[in-house]
């Protein structure tokens, strides 16, 4: 295997503080619970954990995928945990947290791909903490509408699934996956609720062109897709699919009013930039635009 490609000097990472760091761990791995912060190696969680926040990771911590890019674990997935949803809600209201941002593992073994955990999840949130708005990243449930209603039934303030990357290069990033699926998901929840706002994110660096990605920004803005998060592909192992760019912060920004004039509300573009970065400032921004408009 060939080398890691040297990180330029633009990509910095710290560990988190001690003090932070344990508020974090005690909130939710000291509880039995998972974090895509942890398992998907991101390298953001000493400002998350500065600032109080983490994504949690439910369903499990094994993937029944095995995407290319993606550090999380992959194989046989764990038995579902019935009372997972209330000890997230604990979680949540515990840490403080005005705005929670909820993921999972891919539970393609699931009849409903565990949209039903989402939704339980959400709704054990809204009695334990009604202050706090509710982010959701959701796996495309292989296109289940009934699972996808049932988690717009619970009433999330988001409803977040990332494309990840152009069509051409799913066969080998996302090899289960399907761009059309993924974004018809988007498309769905506007048709079905206007008021649920939705999110996507996508990395680049894996070999897109800029052109490609204009043509993704035009369908998620076609979609009604509110937010979407632009950041640098870092590739987890020697074992993950190579790096084939760093992009410089302009070219960040470059692709940031790029997509902001295609129509898309909200964009985040950097080269750290993840899905739940800064999301529940986003979220505050992109609502009191649209009061202002």
């Amino acid at each position: 295997m060939a080398d890691h490609p040297r990180l330029p000097s633009w990509i910095r990472t710290t560990l988190p503080e001690a003090s932070a760091a344990s508020k974090i761990r005690n909130g939710t791995y000291a509880r039995g619970l998972a974090t895509v912060c942890k398992e998907a190696r991101c390298p953001n969680r000493a400002r998350c954990s500065k600032n109080g926040t983490a994504t949690f990771l439910i369903l499990g911590d094994r993937c029944t995928r095995n995407c290319s890019f993606c550090a999380v674990k992959h194989g046989a997935p764990l038995p579902v945990s019935a009372d997972e949803p209330k000890r997230v809600a604990g979680s949540v209201q515990l840490l403080g947290l005005k705005h929670a941002v909820i993921t999972s593992v891919t539970r393609d073994d699931l009849p409903d791909g565990g949209a039903s955990v989402f939704a339980d999840t959400v709704r054990a949130i809204r009695v334990s903490s009604p202050g706090t708005t509710i982010e959701i990243l959701v796996p495309d449930f292989q296109g289940s509408g009934a699972a996808l209603q049932a988690i717009m039934d619970s009433g999330p303030d988001v409803i977040n699934h990332n494309l990840e990357t152009v069509p051409r290069l799913y066969p080998v990033v996302r090899q289960k996956a399907s761009y059309q699926r993924s974004l018809q998901l988007l498309e769905r929840v506007k048709q079905r609720d206007p008021d649920i706002i939705t999110k996507s994110g996508i990395m680049v660096g894996l070999g897109e062109t800029q052109e490609e990605l204009i043509e993704l920004f035009r369908d998620l803005a076609r979609s009604g897709c509110a937010i979407l998060t632009v950041g640098q592909y870092l590739q987890p192992t020697a074992s993950h699919h190579p790096v084939q760019r760093f992009l410089d912060p302009a070219e960040f920004e470059a692709l940031r009013d790029l997509a902001s004039d295609e129509g898309i509300g909200k964009v985040m573009s950097g080269p750290l930039v993840r899905s739940s970065y800064n999301a529940g400032n986003i979220l505050g921004e992109l609502r009191g635009s649209r009061m202002k408009g």
